[in-house]
C-alpha cells in the first residue's frame, strides 16, 4: 500500500460520488494497492480495512483528526482533536481470523467478516443485513454434534459468537473517549474512519476544483497545470489572482 497522489484522490472522489460507503472504501484501498486485484483487496477483514484507511488518511491529511460529537448528557456539541495513533489498538500479535465458540450443546466455528461480506450485505435493511453478515461468517455450526444452518442458531449463541468475533478484530470497532466540558459527562463515540475520510476527501476535492477554476480563469491554465503546483505555490497564485 502506498500514499495516493492528488490525481488519484480526485479520481477516487469522482467515482465515489454515486457509490455506496463500502464501495468508496474499496475504491480507496484498491487504488492505494495497485499490485493487488480489487477482488483480493475486498477479502481483507473489516479491522484491516479500517486500519489501512486510517493510515491512508494520515498520509493524505496528517496525523490529527478533528472529531465533532454531541454530548448525550446535555446535547452540547463539542470538538475534540484526536491523534491517529490514539485510534490504533495496542495489540502485540496479529488478530485471529477464525475461532470456535461453545455454548451448551452448541458449537460454532466462525471467521471474521471481510469488506466483501459488507458489500454483499449493504443493500439489505439493517436487521436483515446483520443476519446475513453473521450467517456468511459461520464456517460450521452444530447442535449436539449435528450440523445446523447458521441462521438457525439461538439468539444467545449468536450473541456469544458475535462477541467472540468482535474480540478477534478490535480495530473494527474504533472508539474515541470523550468528556463534555459543560456537564462532565463521560462516554465513548464510535469512529467510522471510512465515512470520516470520505467527508474530508469530498471537502478537499471541491475546494481544489474551485482553486483550479479560479486560476484557469485568470491565467488560462489547465487542470493539469494547476495540480502540478505545490500547495504553497498554488495558494500564492490564488492570493494574487483574487487580489
Amino acid at each position: 500500500m502506498r500514499p495516493l497522489s492528488v490525481q488519484e484522490l480526485l479520481t477516487v472522489w469522482e467515482r465515489g460520488l454515486t457509490a455506496r460507503p463500502f464501495e468508496r472504501a474499496l475504491a480507496i484501498l484498491a487504488t492505494a494497492s495497485p499490485e493487488r486485484t480489487t477482488a483480493s483487496v475486498a477479502q481483507i477483514t473489516i479491522g484491516r480495512c479500517e486500519a489501512s484507511l486510517l493510515t491512508l488518511r494520515e498520509w493524505a491529511f496528517g496525523s490529527e483528526l478533528v472529531f465533532i460529537a454531541a454530548c448525550p448528557g446535555c446535547r452540547q456539541s463539542l470538538e475534540t482533536r484526536v491523534q491517529v495513533d490514539d485510534l490504533r489498538p495496542r495489540v502485540e500479535h496479529a488478530p485471529e481470523t477464525a475461532a470456535s465458540v461453545v455454548l451448551g450443546d452448541y458449537e460454532v466455528r466462525c471467521r471474521l467478516p471481510s469488506l466483501s461480506d459488507l458489500l454483499t450485505c449493504s443493500s439489505e435493511d439493517a436487521e436483515a443485513g446483520g443476519r446475513q453478515l453473521f450467517t456468511s461468517c459461520v464456517i460450521d455450526a452444530r447442535h449436539n454434534a449435528t450440523p445446523i444452518a447458521g441462521d438457525h442458531l439461538p439468539d444467545d449463541v449468536r450473541r456469544a459468537t458475535e462477541a467472540r468475533m468482535a474480540s478477534m478484530d478490535p480495530q473494527a470497532d474504533m472508539r474515541v473517549a470523550l468528556t463534555c466540558p459543560d456537564c462532565s459527562y463521560h462516554w465513548s463515540e464510535l469512529f467510522d474512519v471510512a465515512s470520516f475520510f470520505w467527508a474530508e476527501i469530498d471537502m478537499w476535492a471541491r475546494r481544489l476544483l474551485r482553486d483550479v477554476d479560479a486560476l484557469a480563469r485568470v491565467y488560462g491554465w489547465t487542470e493539469r497545470d494547476v495540480l502540478a503546483l505545490s500547495p504553497v505555490r498554488r495558494q500564492l497564485y490564488l492570493a494574487m489572482a483574487l487580489a
